[in-house]
C-alpha cells in the first residue's frame, strides 16, 4: 500500500508530553513517547503492542534513569529502549533479552508543531515530509490550527484548498465576492515532485485576518505531497502582510480524514487567538460544502462511479488529479 510509504501527520506535538499515548495512522494502533535526554527531546512511534504478551504500550510509562529513557509495558513491566529492544525484564532481573525481543519501530519527526509517522520504507520514488519553508524560518510567526475532523476523503480537502473560483461563494465577504467571481489561475507547473501553481489571483475583502479592506491577492501553491498543500499569499503593493498557509492531512479512512492548518506570518498583529479564530471561521464555511460532495472519494480514474466535468478555472485541481493518479494513490480515491 503507497499510503503506508508516505509521512503523515498524526497528532500536534504538544500533545505529546511526558507520558506514552496511544492513536491509530491508516487502521494501525501506534504508541508515541518522548525521550527527553541532555537537554533534548527525540519523539518514537511504536506498533502499540508489546511482543510479550501483546498488551497496549501505550497504557505504560517512560522511565528515566541512568541507561536512558525507556518504555515500560503495563503488564509485566518490560523495559524497552529507544530503539525498541527489551533491556530488562523484572521477573527475571539476570535474563539478557536476545534479539528477537523487540517492539515493533516506526520512523518519527517533529516538524511544523506536529508529529509525523511513517510506517513503511519506500519501495518507489515517494515524496519525502513536506517542506514548508516558512515553518522552518524564525522569521515567520507560526500559529498550528486545529485539528479538524472531516467526513470527507483527504483528496477532496487537498483540492478544495486549492480551488480559488469557489472563494466568491462560500467565503463571501471574506476570502471572495460574488462581484468579483473571477479568478487568475496563473501558470500550472506539473512534475515528478507535485504540482506548483505561480501568479494566480483573486479579490478578497478581508484576505487575512487583520486586513482592513479588498485587495487584488496573489497566490503561490505548492502540492509537495498527495495529503499536503502549501500556499504563499501576499498582499497588496504597500501592504507589509504576507501570510503562507500550509495544509496538512491525515487519512483517516476512503471518507474520513483530519487535517491541521500551520499558519506562518510576516506583518500581520492580529494574535495567535485571533488568527486561530480566523482559520476556524473560514473552515466552518468550508466544512459543509466539502463533506456534501459526492462521492466523498475524488475520482481520478476511468473506473470512477462519476463522471465529473471542467471549467477553466479548474487547472488546479485537474493537475492534482493526474499527480494522484501518477502516483497510484488509492485511499480516498476512485
Amino acid at each position: 500500500m503507497i499510503e503506508q510509504q508516505l509521512w503523515h501527520p498524526v497528532i500536534a506535538a504538544h500533545e505529546l508530553r511526558d507520558e506514552p499515548l496511544g492513536c491509530t495512522l491508516l487502521g494501525q494502533r501506534l504508541v508515541l513517547w518522548r525521550e527527553h535526554t541532555h537537554g533534548t527531546s527525540q519523539v518514537h512511534a511504536w506498533a502499540d503492542r508489546c511482543p510479550h504478551r501483546g498488551a497496549s504500550l501505550s497504557l505504560g510509562r517512560v522511565l528515566i534513569g541512568l541507561h536512558g529513557a525507556r518504555l515500560e509495558c503495563p503488564y509485566h513491566g518490560w523495559q524497552f529502549e529507544a530503539g525498541g529492544r527489551c533491556k530488562h525484564v523484572p521477573a527475571a532481573p539476570e535474563f539478557d533479552p536476545p534479539a528477537s525481543h523487540v517492539a515493533t519501530v516506526h520512523e518519527a519527526r517533529e516538524r511544523y508543531g506536529l508529529v509525523w509517522v511513517r510506517l513503511g520504507q519506500p519501495t518507489q520514488a515517494l515524496p519525502d515530509l513536506p517542506m514548508f519553508e516558512p515553518g522552518d524560518n524564525p522569521a515567520w510567526r507560526q500559529v498550528l490550527c486545529g485539528p479538524y475532523e472531516l467526513n470527507t476523503s483527504a483528496p477532496r480537502l487537498v483540492e478544495n484548498f486549492l480551488d480559488l473560483s469557489h472563494f466568491g461563494f462560500v467565503h463571501e465577504g471574506w476570502l471572495g465576492e460574488r462581484s468579483h467571481a473571477q479568478v487568475g489561475i496563473g501558470q500550472v507547473e506539473e512534475g515528478v515532485d507535485g504540482v506548483q501553481v505561480n501568479g494566480a489571483r483573486a479579490w478578497q475583502p478581508r484576505a487575512y485576518a487583520g486586513a482592513e479592506g479588498g485587495a487584488w491577492i496573489a497566490y503561490r501553491y505548492t502540492v509537495p505531497h498527495p495529503f499536503a498543500a502549501i500556499l504563499r499569499k501576499d498582499a497588496a503593493e504597500g501592504d507589509p502582510v504576507s501570510n503562507a498557509i500550509a495544509l496538512f492531512v491525515r487519512p483517516d479512512g476512503h471518507e474520513s480524514c483530519t487535517a491541521w492548518f500551520a499558519m506562518a506570518t510576516q506583518g500581520d498583529g492580529s494574535s495567535d487567538e485571533a488568527l486561530r479564530e480566523f482559520q476556524d471561521a473560514v473552515f466552518s464555511q468550508d466544512r459543509p460544502v466539502v463533506e456534501s460532495q459526492t462521492p466523498r472519494a475524488l475520482p481520478v480514474g476511468r473506473l470512477a462511479p462519476v463522471t465529473e466535468v471542467h471549467g477553466p478555472a479548474d487547472r488546479v485541481s485537474s493537475a492534482y488529479r493526474r499527480y494522484l493518479k501518477r502516483l497510484g494513490i488509492s485511499l480516498g480515491t476512485c
